[in-house]
């Protein structure tokens, strides 16, 4: 698991950092305060632990930006403590509130369960633009209707649904195929790119994989 720290304390995101190494998480410091948002889309992140108050702009503000991007699970850790502060980092789409000087066992317990509530493998259902699919069952749903996806299907509008809103190349596709034991190679991906299309052109989402031209696809 990766977890971004967005902290322009030095001290501070220097012991969260040697905190949740030692739990086994893999963490990303944030240095640069002039472009955050820009700079966290580029990593695959787990999640973020986020300041309020940072130079040049604030926690609030970060977080907007980032879910106009990608959805990831914000925690906010600051010393500002009211219940406004709480209600406005609700508000912007934070799934936690703590308050500095935190407990580093409540912090990791609020961490852990961040985590498992975002984890899609504890989800029955992802759903997007109104296109449902359902992850056991492998069925995606679209306006009442129904069909069923063969695995290769499956695992290829998953990933889309985890990345939606995001354009995803060909490569991309096919290295997250061959990562994850799927051995495709690109003519069996277009294949079922194009299964993938006409069976959800059966239940009327036309529009589920869009080509974006030169760059790749998106939900």
């Amino acid at each position: 698991m990766k977890i971004a720290i967005i902290e322009d304390d030095l001290k501070i995101r220097t012991e969260l950092a040697k905190l949740l190494e030692a739990q086994g998480y893999q963490t990303v410091i944030i240095q640069d305060f002039t472009n955050i948002s820009e700079h966290l889309t580029k990593q695959d992140l787990d999640l973020i632990l986020l300041d309020v108050n940072l130079p040049h702009t604030n926690g609030y503000e970060i977080c907007k930006k980032i879910h106009k991007l990608r959805q990831v699970p914000i925690i906010f850790v600051t010393s500002r403590v009211t219940d406004a502060d709480e209600l406005k980092s609700i508000e912007v789409g934070g799934i936690d509130f703590i308050a500095k000087p935190y407990n580093k066992m409540i912090l990791l317990e609020k961490i852990k369960r961040a985590l498992k509530q975002n984890n899609p493998e504890n989800y029955k259902y992802l759903t997007k633009n109104g296109y449902s699919l359902d992850l056991h069952l492998s069925i995606l749903s679209y306006q009442g209707k129904q069909v069923e996806l063969t695995r290769n299907e499956f695992r290829i509008l998953y990933y889309f649904f985890l990345n939606a809103n995001r354009i995803i190349s060909k490569e991309e596709l096919l290295e997250y195929l061959w990562n994850d034991k799927y051995y495709l190679d690109e003519t069996i991906l277009m294949v079922n790119m194009n299964r993938l299309r006409k069976k959800a052109s059966e239940i009327g989402a036309n529009d589920l994989i869009k080509t974006i031209r030169k760059k790749g696809y998106i939900l």
